[in-house]
């Protein structure tokens, strides 16, 4: 018989724990703090992979002390012409994200890894995102906004910037921020039933950020 649904979220990413709710699991958050910057010649897929891998490690280090339960690390890179777009340094620079993304087609990829009992299993999602064309006065009131200066590729699907989006091919929620397909999946393999009752409910000591 199956678990109950707990881990530890290797996350303060409030979307992330908005799509662990969405599927009944309690989570309780822990720090994870990574370096994200690319290796040279790293590409999108290893780098998600790494980082995902990285912050559940650092997890799992920082709960040590309590009880034991898997930790969940991810990551979210946008990519396009091979290129690696990460969170934007200011407006200005999600300004210049937007204006390459604008009329175009990139690849979001979105690494999940789960961490138990002394294993990391982990699964790399792919998708595809149309936009449509954004003139400067768009870019420029939607980054004014807020919203675009903490994701990756500078907007948020689920938000305003969902506005920009003509087509998705994939997965909706790995452009979020996690794949719920392949999180269930990592869950069921470490035994996890995410139909059966949970310990509690969700804790949530959140900030905005990875």
């Amino acid at each position: 018989m199956g678990g109950a649904a707990f881990v530890y979220l290797a996350s303060r990413s409030p979307r992330r724990q908005d799509l662990l709710r969405q599927i009944g699991v309690a989570f309780e958050v822990v720090p994870a703090d990574v370096d994200e910057s690319a290796s040279p010649g790293e590409e999108a897929p290893q780098l998600v992979a790494r980082l995902a891998r990285a912050k559940a490690l650092a997890g799992a280090r920082a709960v040590a002390h309590l009880r034991a339960a898997p930790v969940l690390g991810a990551d979210t890179v946008v990519e396009i012409d091979g290129e690696v777009l990460g969170k934007p340094r200011d407006r200005a620079h999600a300004e210049e994200m937007l204006a390459r993304l604008s009329g175009r087609r990139h690849r979001v990829w979105s690494a999940v890894a789960l961490l138990d009992r002394g294993e990391v299993r982990m699964r790399v999602s792919r998708s595809e995102v149309d936009f449509r064309s954004l003139d400067a006065r768009e870019r420029r009131l939607y980054c004014e906004s807020g919203e675009a200066l903490d994701k990756a590729g500078a907007y948020a699907l689920q938000e305003v910037g969902s506005t920009f989006v003509t087509r998705v091919g994939g997965s909706p929620s790995g452009i979020i921020g996690l794949p719920l397909f392949e999180t269930a999946e990592l869950l069921r393999e470490a035994g996890i039933d995410l139909l059966a009752p949970g310990p509690g409910p969700p804790v949530s000591r959140s900030a905005e950020g990875d």
